[in-house]
């Protein structure tokens, strides 16, 4: 029989199946889930993907755009041609459906995972057809392999082994089964058009097919979807295709990932109400617009002070970038969580300005359950890896939910359910994340390539780059090498990146687009400062600022600004009994927030550690005269280790209150660590901050005084300027000596080389932004000069170079390769990480531990008064498993590396996958002050405090 034959009633057998429910005892055809796949991946190819996207994946066939999306469908509806085997066996109820024939040819086959059978299975049938499978590079062997990769890891294909003819057909079945699969392939052949055979298979083309099969695989195993097609079935194949064809367009809107164009408004509408762009941003609208009409996308960096209104001009880039109709979409992405939750608002309140009728933007971070802009939808305890739901049920009967086709909340930007899943928020067309979320897109774990599918097609923009330490800049080279060779648009943004550490990354992109590093070594790729620079990924073509507007906008925001070295004497560090007193760091401290307490203003004191900022805050709580009913309400401590519902409330709060617009409060000091450091729009009229490396003083600099229009206070007026308190602590001698708690945070030589540049430095304001660049490249950049004025400056130098060259060779261990270097798609997955065991960032993983309390009857309770039951006996609901979240806080796994049974959670916690990894500190509700062990070390949580930690 032909395939017109089998498309039609009876022509072909139905009765292996492919999903099985066992709820409802359905059954599904096996064929019948193969086409749904095959539909929906056409439909993601109109809908989701990119014109850019779409080109590349033709291009890398050698195909036309036609061809090559009738190629895409037909290989996403091959992914489970390998559930023709043995895996019919594993479930009795369907297997004894199977017709006798097929049940009677089984001939002694064995077992293996049907992704590995349908890339073992699908080798030979394109070999019939003309596919050249005779090399690893072969087209028919990339796309076996992309079969094999739908799982999430890319096989191995042993041509002349295991993938030979002769012992596919022994270990799949007999001759009934093989005519079967052959059938099967020529079917869906025939019904998605593929008759074309493409003449090559890059790799970037093969990892976008795959992640376009994922995505289509999982949008058609929903439940909601295919069980009331196993309960009415079709006649026959080709009346199940068309209907799936039919129905296709609606599966694909309704999870949310049909791309759409934000229409135009004007800047000011766009941007909050900003009368005009800057210079700046006015020369990126301008210039960058004509540059990437005529080049098309490529990388820009962006470089300007703090304050300077780089994250508006990263999204008028984006905007451009995606003008060009290649693109749909903002990808941004920061260093930290609290960042992460800063910009969120930022993207949602700019998509919203555009009154788009829905677009979705998502936050993805390891915590985002913690912003209140997310709802509990998201946090289903049985949501599986591929949703049931549009948007999972609550278990709480005494929550709101939503109508039928209603979203969860009225906003606009609110993603729908599907887009919730854990592993598919970063597939929203605007989403902020972690650089963390991007960068495990080029490490060997599962599902990268939707990961990778779901970063390009967008303007992916990667903020506070400078924060990266060499670990992360080596991951985010080579991420940036994939975009470049996938077409990606990129912005980088920084207020103080190193020359070399900016022209290294537009490199790394260059290389990926095609421009070999040898080719473009003699680029000067360093933007200028306040300025930027444009590479075009076609022609490796470098555009600047025109020097009027670095001009100009330097002109509009110069100021002058003082930063000052203050010898103080840590805790940490005792003098001998004969040598004079001199000034600690709490009394230095206490001096300069006195006229704040005493007479109004707003301050900031940054801590080194959390141990000094606890201490810090008890201190300033006693040592000084607070007004209007004490410290309370006037004095807050921001820190890590703090729960996440009173971390992320603290963070909100202090946002408020120290922005541009709105009530400023008459008296506040805000007493933290680096958390404020980086991407945060707030003004303080004092700051004290312990030394740190002389990028991230920059970065804090750059928040006092930060808007013209606030007035200080009066004991600060009469033609002071704004300055910076460096506390630097200093043995008996006056030499830098750095506490042992702070040499773990970053490479020793940063701090010293600060402490060493200040104190040479003539006692003479800094000019702002003129100065930064010389300053960041004296201490960040080429540091030899400085490091060979002193010989321990000299010796820790060493050391912060050989530190460097390890971070980056621990991080390449990891990575996947080049595209360029990848001959087999395999190569993309030689080691068998799991995310949770893929590192971003160099160090042992945190662990979340949950404070809670034990009563006397042996209850657990989120409170010492008892009033917050933990569920212990029964699966956490919904909004149960966001408040145990929201209690969570991190702590080094050392930390809890002691923990005995007392620190378990409950036996019906385990199967949730937030709450499986959690650690208990269970605190005696009696006396919660009393400290809970953990081998040697000693934690409990303060409401104040929040955590503290002490060591035998």
């Amino acid at each position: 029989m032909g395939v017109r034959e089998d498309a039609r009633r009876g022509g072909i057998d139905l009765t292996p199946w492919g999903k099985f429910d066992r709820g409802a005892w359905a059954v599904y055809s096996l064929l019948f889930h193969l086409l749904d796949v095959a539909a929906l991946a056409g439909v993601v190819w109109d809908q989701y993907l990119t014109r850019s996207q779409r080109r590349l994946i033709a291009a890398g066939l050698g195909l036309t755009l036609a061809e090559a999306r009738c190629l895409v469908m037909f290989i996403a509806g091959l992914h489970d041609l390998g559930k023709l085997s043995a895996f019919q066996e594993q479930e009795v109820y369907p297997w004894a459906r199977v017709s006798d024939t097929l049940r009677a040819d089984i001939r002694g086959w064995q077992r293996m995972p049907h992704e590995r059978a349908s890339m073992h299975s699908v080798l030979h049938l394109l070999a019939e057809i003309g596919y050249p499978v005779d090399t690893s590079d072969s087209p028919g062997v990339l796309v076996a392999q992309i079969l094999g990769g739908h799982h999430g890891r890319f096989l191995q294909v042993d041509i002349d082994g295991a993938a030979k003819a002769s012992r596919v057909n022994l270990t799949l079945g007999g001759p009934a089964w093989q005519d079967l699969r052959r059938r099967y392939f020529s079917l869906l052949r025939h019904l998605t058009g593929a008759t074309a055979v493409p003449s090559e298979v890059s790799v970037p083309a093969a990892v976008l097919i795959t992640g376009i099969g994922i995505i289509a695989d999982r949008l058609a195993s929903q439940r909601h979807y295919w069980l009331p097609k196993a309960q009415a079935p079709a006649f026959g194949a080709g009346e199940h295709y068309a209907q799936a064809v039919r129905d296709a367009p609606a599966v694909v809107a309704e999870s949310g990932l049909t791309r759409i164009t934000l229409p135009q408004v004007s800047f000011t509408q766009a941007h909050g109400g900003l009368e005009r762009p800057n210079a700046l941003q006015a020369s990126v609208m301008g210039q960058l617009t004509a540059a990437v009409g005529e080049k098309g996308p490529g990388i820009l960096v962006v470089t300007d002070a703090t304050g300077g209104g780089k994250s508006v001009t990263a999204l008028e880039a984006a905007r451009i970038f995606n003008a060009c109709g290649d693109t749909a979409g903002i990808l941004w992405l920061l260093p930290t969580m609290a960042t992460t939750d800063a910009a969120y608002d930022i993207l949602e309140a700019y998509v919203a300005a555009h009154h788009p009728e829905h677009a979705p933007v998502s936050l993805v971070h390891s915590h985002s359950y913690d912003n209140t802009a997310y709802t509990d939808h998201r946090l289903a305890a049985h949501e599986p890896s591929t949703s049931d739901a549009y948007w999972p049920d609550s278990d709480d009967d005494d929550e709101v939910k939503p109508a039928a086709g209603e979203r969860p909340e009225g906003r606009v930007t609110v993603p729908d359910g599907w887009l919730r899943g854990w592993d598919r928020a970063l597939l929203a067309q605007f989403t902020v994340a972690t650089h963390d979320q991007a960068l495990m897109a080029v490490l060997p774990v599962r599902f990268s390539a939707l990961r990778m599918l779901a970063l390009c097609g967008r303007t992916v923009i990667v903020d506070e780059v400078h924060a990266l330490p060499p670990f992360m800049r080596q991951t985010l080279s080579r991420l940036l090498h994939w975009l470049g060779a996938l077409g990606c648009p990129v912005v980088l943004l920084s207020a103080t990146l190193p020359g070399h550490i900016s022209s290294q990354l537009v490199r790394s992109y260059l290389d990926g687009a095609s421009h070999p590093h040898p080719a473009t070594a003699h680029l000067d790729c360093r933007p200028p400062y306040p300025g930027w620079l444009y590479a075009a990924a076609s022609d490796a073509s470098l555009t600047r600022i025109d020097p009027a507007a670095t001009g100009a906008h330097a002109d509009r925001h110069r100021r002058r600004a003082e930063i000052r070295l203050h010898p103080v004497r840590h805790p940490s560090c005792t003098d001998a009994e004969d040598t004079p007193a001199r000034e600690s760091r709490l009394e230095r401290i206490t001096q300069e927030i006195a006229p704040v307490a005493r007479s109004g203003g707003c301050a900031a004191v940054y801590c080194g550690t959390m141990a000094d900022a606890q201490t810090t805050y008890t201190h300033l709580r006693t040592a000084l005269d607070w007004p209007d009913g004490g410290p309370d309400g006037q004095l807050l401590l921001l820190h890590a280790r703090l729960p996440g519902y009173q971390r992320e409330a603290l963070t909100r709060r202090i946002r408020t209150a120290l922005a541009s617009a709105g009530e400023r409060p008459g008296r506040l000091v805000v007493v933290t660590t680096s958390l404020l450091d980086m991407s945060l729009n707030i003004d303080v009229d004092v700051m004290v901050s312990d030394l740190a490396p002389l990028h991230t003083l920059l970065q804090r600099l750059g928040r006092l005084w930060r808007f013209d229009h606030i007035k200080r206070p009066d004991w600060l007026c009469g033609g002071r300027r704004p300055r910076l308190i460096v506390l630097e602590p200093t043995d008996h001698r006056g030499r830098t000596l750095l506490p042992p708690a702070w040499r773990p945070l970053d490479s020793p030589f940063l701090p010293l080389a600060t402490a060493a540049y200040l104190a040479r430095r003539p006692e003479q304001p800094l000019t702002l932004p003129d100065d930064v660049q010389q300053l960041v490249e004296a201490v960040h950049g080429d540091a030899d000069t400085l490091a060979r004025t002193d010989a321990a400056l000299r010796r820790s130098h060493t050391l912060h170079q050989a530190r460097t060259r390890t971070e980056e060779h621990h991080s390449l261990l990891h990575l996947v390769p080049a595209w360029h270097d990848t001959l087999s798609l395999s190569d993309l997955h030689r080691q068998n990480l799991h995310p949770r065991e893929a590192a971003t960032r160099l160090g042992a993983m945190p662990r979340r531990l949950l404070p809670v309390y034990r009563m006397a009857c042996g209850r657990l309770t989120l409170d010492a008064a008892g009033t917050r039951p933990l569920p212990e006996h029964r699966k956490p609901t919904t909004a149960q498993i966001r408040t145990i979240l929201q209690h969570t806080l991190p702590v080094p796994a050392a930390w809890v590396a002691g923990r005995t049974r007392d620190h378990h959670i409950p036996a019906s916690w385990r199967s949730h996958a937030l709450l499986a990894d959690l650690i208990l500190l269970a605190q005696d509700a009696g006396d919660p002050s009393r400290p809970v062990r953990f081998g040697r070390h000693r934690l409990h949580l303060d409401g104040a405090l929040g955590l503290v930690h002490t060591e035998d």
